[in-house]
């Protein structure tokens, strides 16, 4: 359950990160961070805990109580939006790909994938977002350290660059906790409404 996806909002209440509900509590027990419930109420680290776990809510048991764990949580300080600059990581290439290796087309849970440099390193490729994909383990030992037209492979498509930032990814996915709803919706009105510049 410490593990269970908790959804950071900025001082604005617009979404910024997903987080892990052990980091959630422990920003709301250093003060940093305030849980919000599914009324919009906000509770700092001592009243959350106070409250009573209704049936089905997911929660962590202590020896003498069990505590809710907040879906939502508001920073106390930080008032930025999230980079526009996707970061290259494992994870944001997975969500690119779709947890799909791009050789065979299958969907893959993350640890049965690998990144695969499209043209191998020793051949002198780089490791950027144009030339790592996911790979599943019997695609990338069929690949080695060959491009793909040598190993008789062929990409689903070139990879690139994404033009989406993590949190916006959210939107277009499944979507984890009802309680993100109202606030995932703001980011989604804000990204279809904003005017486009005319070339």
């Amino acid at each position: 359950m410490v593990n269970t996806s908790v959804l950071v909002l900025n001082r604005s209440y617009m979404p910024v990160h997903v987080t892990t509900a052990k980091r959630a509590f422990s920003l709301l027990y250093q003060g940093l961070a305030r849980a919000i419930d599914r009324h919009y109420q906000t509770f700092d680290f001592d009243s959350w805990t106070a409250l009573s776990v209704e049936a089905g809510d997911p929660h962590i048991g202590l020896i003498d109580r069990a505590i809710r764990i907040p879906m939502v949580i508001v920073l106390s300080a930080f008032d930025r939006m999230p980079r526009r600059h996707v970061r290259f990581s494992r994870y944001n290439i997975y969500a690119r790909d779709g947890n799909t290796c791009q050789y065979c087309g299958k969907q893959y849970s993350r640890s049965e994938l690998n990144l695969d440099h499209v043209v191998p390193r020793s051949c002198g490729g780089t490791s950027t977002w144009e030339n790592v994909v996911c790979s599943c383990l019997t695609c990338n030992r069929k690949k080695g350290g060959r491009t793909p037209r040598e190993a008789g492979l062929k990409l689903l498509k070139a990879p690139r660059r994404p033009k989406w930032t993590p949190i916006m990814s959210l939107t277009m996915s499944e979507i984890r906790h009802r309680e993100w709803l109202p606030f995932l919706n703001i980011v989604d009105a804000s990204y279809w409404n904003t005017e486009l510049r005319e070339d």
